[in-house]
């Protein structure tokens, strides 16, 4: 453990309960409540404890394969970075997994000197050049699901090694949307959500995360956004009722899809934003969240993505100093880009979901988010993601930009709140925590009169 970490009481409470619960668990924890810091905790203890020999870390992102990286060299380690072209790690895996198997041949005294740590993709784990080399690892072995929520999925839930034991799982939102079955096999592979469970709420309090500022802005769909909406509303109602002969599954999972993208992309959240951006010219470390959406320009169609006309928009029209940041960004780059943001040489990052999910960037104080998901766990992560401390930083603000379902009469409407409950009381768990809870409320209202959601 570095000298100077302390951990605060609910990772403690974490690693007894898991260690309680016989090497295996899940962490529910709040976005930047400390989730790795405590897994690199349980990894210490464990090294202690029964001289633990291999530490393997799954990641859904090469970045936060770097970001682990970082973590655990604090912790003393010299991870191997198995990801990208094989040549450059699987001879030092396999050079590094001789020697903790020869030491371990040699007694207890020899093995408690080595020992390997491996982080790599979700990608890499489904290859041959990783696995064909798994099957070799020691019994004293112990492996990390980092945004495990992503290993819910048929081909990666295979190729989760079986001959591994020990086993932790990490993120703010296990469950995942719309898959109860990839749900159920993480917590089968990786063990229950374990005690405590670390809400958002938690987290501010406890100070692992910072005070906010939270303002929805409320956006009305175009007349032609309108229609093709309304379209699709029809048909999810005719999925729901059963009156269309279609697998409910598959056809509703599409069709709230292509509305979700719909709303993602609506072609006001521009107005919108060139209206708020342009009394905050003079401010700085701040993050726009886009949708990959088309959007309209005019009257017609454009395939231009909202990262695209919201970078044009911010840069070339108002001369804000802002960059895009996605996953097509190399990772040379995104460092770069990165600490241009912390120094405030960069104003803004625009970016889209490659920014979702365990990205470190605690100088963020401002986000404007353009493209809000029905998905909870992008909500949890989005939000989540400006509220980790930085030094100077007592407070974000957070401007949500909330898409207006138009009204479709009375047959519409029944489905429309059925939709709207869930998402509208995320919204407002999100402003009822905001330290200006009061003024975030009444602009949601307007939602909640419209459609005799008041009881929310």
């Amino acid at each position: 453990m570095p000298p100077s970490l302390q951990l605060r009481q609910y990772q403690q409470q974490a690693v007894d309960n898991w260690f309680a619960n016989r090497g295996r668990g899940t962490l529910k924890m709040a976005t930047g409540s400390g989730k790795t810091i405590t897994a690199l905790a349980i990894a210490t203890e464990l090294y202690n404890k029964i001289n633990l020999q291999v530490l393997l870390v799954i990641c859904p992102y090469c970045h936060l394969v770097n970001q682990w990286a970082r973590e655990s060299e604090k912790f003393g380690l010299k991870p191997i970075l198995a990801f990208d072209n094989a040549r450059t790690w699987q001879k030092k895996l396999a050079s590094g997994l001789y020697e903790v198997r020869s030491g371990d041949s040699l007694g207890d005294s020899c093995a408690s000197r080595l020992f390997l740590t491996i982080i790599t993709t979700n990608a890499t784990l489904m290859l041959d050049s990783l696995r064909s080399q798994i099957r070799y690892f020691p019994e004293k072995t112990l492996i990390i699901g980092d945004e495990v929520h992503n290993l819910g999925a048929p081909r990666l839930g295979e190729s989760l090694p079986r001959n591994i034991g020990l086993r932790l799982a990490l993120s703010a939102t296990p469950e995942r949307h719309f898959d109860e079955q990839g749900t159920e096999a993480i917590l089968d592979y990786f063990g229950p959500v374990l005690q405590p469970e670390l809400t958002l709420a938690d987290a501010i309090r406890q100070k692992a995360l910072v005070h906010y500022l939270y303002y929805p802005i409320l956006v009305e769909l175009t007349e032609s956004e309108t229609r093709k909406y309304s379209y699709l509303t029809k048909k999810i109602g005719w999925a729901l009722s059963g009156e269309e002969k279609i697998e409910p599954n598959d056809a509703l999972t599409t069709l709230l899809m292509q509305r979700a993208r719909l709303i993602g992309a609506a072609a006001n959240k521009l107005t919108a934003l060139r209206e708020l951006m342009m009394h905050r010219l003079d401010t700085s470390h701040t993050l726009f969240y886009c949708g990959d959406g088309a959007i309209e320009a005019g009257a017609r169609r454009s395939n231009h993505r909202q990262l695209t006309e919201t970078a044009k928009l911010l840069g070339s029209e108002l001369g804000y100093r802002i960059n895009t940041y996605t996953a097509a960004t190399p990772l040379a780059e995104r460092e770069r880009l990165r600490q241009q943001f912390e120094s405030g040489e960069l104003q803004g990052l625009v970016a889209i979901r490659c920014l979702d999910e365990g990205v470190d960037i605690p100088a963020i104080r401002h986000a404007v988010i353009l493209a809000s998901s029905s998905n909870p766990r992008q909500f949890v992560q989005r939000r989540g993601r400006i509220l980790r401390p930085h030094p100077g930083k007592e407070r974000a603000t957070l401007f949500d930009m909330i898409v207006l379902p138009p009204d479709l009469g009375r047959k519409s409407l029944e489905v429309e709140r059925n939709l709207l409950r869930k998402e509208l009381k995320r919204f407002l768990e999100f402003a009822d925590l905001a330290d200006n809870a009061g003024e975030a409320r009444v602009k949601l209202v307007q939602i909640q009169k419209r459609y005799g959601l008041l009881d929310i």
